[in-house]
Formats: C-alpha cells, sequence, structure tokens
C-alpha cells in the first residue's frame, strides 16, 4: 500500500526541492516535521479490513502515546465501532480517500468525490472531521492532486520520512529495525492497521518504549506541524470532556469556557461543541485519587486517558473481564497510584518476581506502578517504576 512510482517521486524532489516541508497551490506536501526536539508521530493507514486496529489501540494505551490514523471510506463503512474505538481513545484521525484510487491517475473531480465520501462515512460514525489533513493512497502525488485536495479544503498532504513496509508481512524485528535505524527529530513513521501487517503490534510494543528511553515523545501530525484539525466537534456516545479535550489538545476549563458549559458531566448526544480558541494548553489529569464514580458516557478508554493507566490495567484491578460493560454509578479503583520512590532497569533474565522480590513490593503493585496488563511481558532496558 506504501508504493511510491519513481517518476511521481522525482517530480516531487524537482517540484518542492526538499525532503522536509514545501507548499504547492493550496495544499502543502509534508514528509517530516521542521523541528529539532526529538519528538515523532505515529502514523497508522487503515484499509478495508482493519484486522489490528483493536491489538495497536492496546500498545498505544499502555504507553500513553497518541497517535494519528489515515482512514479510508469502504473501511469505515466495514468496521464503524473499530473507527470509534479510534476516536474515543484519543487518537486523531486524517483521510486517505474513500476507496484507495491513485490519485495520480483519477480526475479532479474523482478525487473530490473520494474525499467528500470518505468526510461524510465518518464524520457520520464519529460526529469528526477529517480536514484539513490527508494522505495520498500509495503516497502519489502531483501538482494537479495537491491543487485540488487543497481546494476541497486539506491543506496538508502529508507523506513520510520513516516506511516500515509492514504492509509486506514483514516481521516485528524488522519493522523495529527500520524505525529505530532512521527515526531522527520530527519523523512521520507510516504503519498500517491491516491483517498484512501481521508485525506491526509486536514491533510498535518494542520500538515505542526504546525510542522514549532515547528521549523521544510521541504527537499527533496535527501537533507536529501545529495545525488544528477541526473548529467544531459532534458530541458521540462515550464522549467526555476529558477525551475530547485531549483528542484536540486543549483543556477542560478552555473547552467549558469556550461552550458556556457549567458542569463538565453535562453532555448530550449530537451537541455541536466549538473548539477555536481553545488554545493549545497541556492537558491535566484529574489530582490523583484511588477510586472513580463511573457517570453517565464515561467509556474505560476515557477513564483510564484521563488517570494515566491502560485501559487492560484498570480492567483487570477491577475484575471487569469485557472493558465494553460498565455501569453508571460503578466505583473503579485506580490502579497506580502509588509513590514512586526508585527505577529498575531489566536486565536479562531477570522477572517481575525476581524484581519485586529484591525491591520489597508485591508483583501486582509492580505491574500496576508501570501498567504492565501482563507479569510474562517485560525485555531487557525496560525501565521500570518502584512503587513505594
Amino acid at each position: 500500500m506504501s508504493r511510491i512510482v519513481t517518476m511521481i517521486f522525482m517530480t516531487v524532489l524537482l517540484v518542492f526541492g526538499s525532503f522536509s516541508t514545501a507548499s504547492a497551490a493550496s495544499s502543502v506536501f509534508t514528509m517530516k516535521g521542521n523541528t529539532s526536539s526529538k519528538t515523532v508521530a505515529l502514523t497508522f493507514d487503515d484499509g478495508s479490513d482493519g484486522t489490528n486496529i483493536s491489538s495497536i489501540l492496546n500498545v498505544l494505551d499502555r504507553e500513553n502515546v497518541t497517535a494519528t490514523f489515515f482512514l479510508t471510506g469502504s473501511g469505515a463503512k466495514k468496521h464503524p465501532s473499530s473507527i470509534r474505538s479510534i476516536t474515543r481513545a484519543g487518537h486523531e484521525i486524517a483521510n486517505h480517500s474513500y476507496s484507495h484510487p491513485d490519485f495520480t491517475t483519477i480526475s479532479s473531480s474523482q478525487m473530490r468525490n473520494e474525499l467528500s465520501r470518505t468526510e461524510s462515512a465518518v464524520e457520520s460514525i464519529t460526529g469528526q472531521s477529517l480536514s484539513p489533513i490527508f494522505r495520498a493512497p500509495f503516497g502519489a502525488v502531483n501538482s494537479r492532486v495537491l491543487n485540488t485536495v487543497g481546494n476541497a479544503g486539506y491543506t496538508h498532504t502529508i507523506h513520510w520520512d520513516i516506511d516500515t513496509l509492514d504492509w509486506k508481512g514483514y516481521s516485528s524485528s524488522r519493522i523495529y529495525d527500520r524505525i529505530m535505524s532512521n527515526v531522527q527529530p520530527g519523523s512521520i513513521i507510516l504503519m498500517h492497521t491491516g491483517a498484512g501487517a501481521s508485525g506491526t503490534t509486536k514491533a510498535i510494543s518494542r520500538a515505542i518504549p526504546a525510542l522514549k528511553q532515547k528521549g523521544y515523545s510521541f504527537t499527533t501530525v496535527s501537533q507536529l506541524l501545529g495545525t488544528t484539525t477541526a473548529s467544531t466537534h459532534r458530541v458521540q456516545a462515550g464522549d467526555t470532556l476529558y477525551s475530547l479535550a485531549r483528542r484536540y489538545g486543549t483543556t477542560v476549563d478552555a473547552l467549558m469556557k469556550n461552550n458556556n458549559i457549567s458542569d463538565a458531566r453535562m453532555l448530550r448526544i449530537g451537541q455541536v461543541l466549538h473548539l477555536s480558541g481553545s488554545g493549545n494548553g497541556t492537558v491535566d489529569p484529574p489530582a490523583s485519587q484511588t477510586s472513580y464514580t463511573i457517570k453517565r458516557g464515561d467509556t474505560l478508554y476515557s477513564i483510564a486517558r484521563r488517570y494515566n493507566v491502560s485501559v487492560s490495567n484498570l480492567a483487570s484491578h477491577n475484575n471487569i473481564s469485557n472493558p465494553a460493560y460498565i455501569r453508571t454509578g460503578q466505583v473503579l479503583k485506580i490502579p497506580g497510584t502509588a509513590q514512586v520512590s526508585k527505577t529498575h532497569t531489566v536486565k536479562s533474565g531477570d522477572t517481575m518476581y525476581r524484581i519485586a522480590l529484591n525491591n520489597r513490593v508485591t508483583v501486582s503493585a509492580l505491574a500496576a506502578a508501570n501498567s504492565i496488563s501482563s507479569p510474562y511481558i517485560i525485555y531487557p532496558g525496560q525501565v521500570l517504576n518502584i512503587p513505594r
């Protein structure tokens, strides 16, 4: 899915003269962020099957990382619940066409139709617009494509500087190596959600911690570029002000003030929230506490994001077998609230039991402090927080 026709690629280089960011007509073609800070954007192209969306979301949730998903309209129609899971988890979504044609081979009218059909399909599922971010199928662009999509409201056409080629069925180790060998400040990393990309989930479960060790942080494409992806949001079932604030890079207080909301719990499905003027403030989680009473519209995703813990950890801590089944008024215990006094770097041969024993803590407390869903999955070089 990520092939680039050599002639097209050379045309792009000749037109834009840079591997970074350049403009043509109404659109901006971007291969990486223009930054010296160690920040990268993980991006996932979603096609017709979306097989690995759930497992990818689980890793992102566990690592508390936000990513950008480029959606096709046909895929959204086939797995709408997975698309809702992406937005409810606070990730960014963008347009990747409806049927994934090579835009350089179709008419401008057909391009506009591909964009608008996808916009309509996804907005009906999520209540969220996909503009102004677009990624061309196969990465194939020319000046006519950029002019057309730009005039359709997609001011940024996103390419990549790291192609994992995961869609070829590469092993997780090979995908991991392609990321780690090529990463640099501002990198935009291309991956896929489909069944063909079978090594992707395991690769990012290794790459994200490894990149953190090297001092990298993770952001969405729009945040990397300093753009705003939407001016309004139509509230969907499961939305909370906190999850929306996180998604749009603002604060709950700013959203409340901008929409004259006096009670953060009182949102209604279909309500249109204004995002402009909300700012790009850091979303602070609520004050530390050990329990939370579920309110109408809450989901485990939104609660986990709010308290900076993983969904799997929150579910296991409360003996919840199905994260979709929670009820209003239910009191959840919040894991991982213990204070951290020191850290331990995992070495070859270490086990959670041995580390817990040496530090006089329980395995469950150690797992909770590090949002580890399975005590069997640790790896050399991983830094564990040791709770008091």
